[in-house]
């Protein structure tokens, strides 16, 4: 197995987004694949899509929570990196960092990830009345890119985020960490212009941005949005009882999915695989992302964390 893949799902509120990202990765936990997925919406919903009670997805341990607990573990012995306080969500990983897999077992993931079914689950955080200001939300997400910074996954591993609705997505760093980025694409003219600003993006970031169409109900939609996404779109998911159970919280098994849209998922995981990913390039965007805003903040402490030579990867299996 070749891929080791960063998957992002990001659209329209009202989408579907939230609902994909639970399909695609209930649909790649079913075909046996270890999958991490993290919740960065700011409404919390992805794990009662992979079928948690609304109980137990309240109930679940929270990244922002335990954000100075991921920051020590992660800055481990790094000499450019003297406290938690001195790293920020950008903070790339150099020597002495402690680099995390999927699939093992930490201080991090002790505190923070659970079990739904077979996968692995993290969420940032919900966004509460106290949040006063979207910068709160985003330090939340925070820890999310701190840990995607420092998460090498390896062969045949996955990693899949929902992320926050529209055009927050792209209100920190975060959007740069993806392999590829499932843009959920409704028939409707809302829904396209927020694919617009999102490929306004993409092109400045290199992002590798698929669109993947939901809520069709006929011929028409379909024309449509090959009229105004052209080649981004590599399937539609058609009107479907099992998602629109899944809408209403009631989870069901994915093999009952209709054949015509698990056969979407399937184009969506060989789209996924078919990319080779390059840790050099992944770190120097990392870095990159980290210097900016080191000049944003004239933290020139800041850019001293920044280790030239380092370029992460996974580790050696012997």
């Amino acid at each position: 197995m070749g891929a080791h893949m960063k998957v992002a799902f990001v659209g329209k509120g009202g989408s579907g987004k939230t609902t994909l990202s639970g399909l695609f990765t209930s649909y790649l936990a079913g075909s046996g694949a270890p999958v991490l997925a993290i919740d960065a919406d700011i409404n919390q919903h992805l794990a009662v899509a992979l079928g948690a009670t609304p109980d137990e997805a309240d109930a679940l341990p929270t990244l922002g929570d335990n954000l100075t607990l991921i920051k020590d573990y992660l800055r481990g012995e790094n000499p450019r990196i003297p406290s938690a306080d001195a790293m920020i969500k950008t903070t790339p990983p150099g020597r002495g960092s402690r680099l995390m897999t999927p699939r093992e077992d930490n201080p991090i993931t002790d505190a923070c990830v659970r079990e739904i079914g077979d996968t692995r689950v993290a969420v940032t955080g919900r966004f509460t009345d106290d949040d006063l200001g979207v910068a709160c939300y985003h330090s939340k997400t925070g820890a999310a890119e701190l840990l995607l910074n420092h998460l090498v996954d390896e062969a045949g591993e996955y990693v899949v985020v929902d992320m926050t609705a529209g055009a927050d997505a792209f209100a920190s760093g975060l959007f740069t960490r993806f392999d590829v980025t499932f843009l959920v694409c409704e028939p409707t003219m809302r829904s396209v212009g927020v694919y617009r600003q999102y490929t306004e993006y993409a092109r400045e970031f290199d992002v590798r941005l698929a669109v993947v169409g939901n809520k069709v109900a006929d011929d028409e939609d379909v024309a449509f949005l090959r009229e105004e996404v052209g080649d981004d779109l590599i399937g539609w998911l058609s009107t479907s009882r099992h998602v629109r159970a899944a809408e209403r919280g009631r989870h069901r098994p994915i093999g009952e999915l209709e054949p015509a849209n698990l056969a979407v998922l399937d184009t969506m995981r060989s789209t996924v695989d078919a990319v080779e990913r390059d840790w050099a390039a992944y770190q120097a965007q990392a870095v990159e992302l980290h210097l900016r805003n080191a000049r944003a903040w004239a933290g020139s402490e800041l850019a001293d964390q920044v280790d030239p030579d380092f370029v992460p990867a996974p580790p050696v299996r012997v």
